[in-house]
């Protein structure tokens, strides 16, 4: 990472990491809830994939405050 990227480019590496979070996060919601139906021995994959979810979710919230300051904000 020595290159020097101007802001129009980083912007748009913010972008598609983003859509990436968005498709993770989409599909461990999938699996999850896939999991979930499945028989009860399948729990700790089901709380896995919740928990993959919820990183995914995360990196989301930042990667779309990076992209729209004050989108996301929790009203106080």
């Amino acid at each position: 990472m020595t290159d020097v990227v101007d802001s129009d480019e980083l912007l748009r590496r913010i972008q598609r990491a983003r859509a990436c979070a968005h498709e993770e996060l989409l599909a461990w919601r999938a699996r999850s809830a896939d999991l979930a139906r499945a028989d009860a021995g399948r729990a700790d994959d089901a709380r896995d994939a919740r928990t993959r979810g919820i990183a995914y979710e995360a990196v989301l919230k930042v990667l779309d405050e990076i992209v729209t300051p004050g989108r996301s904000a929790a009203p106080h």
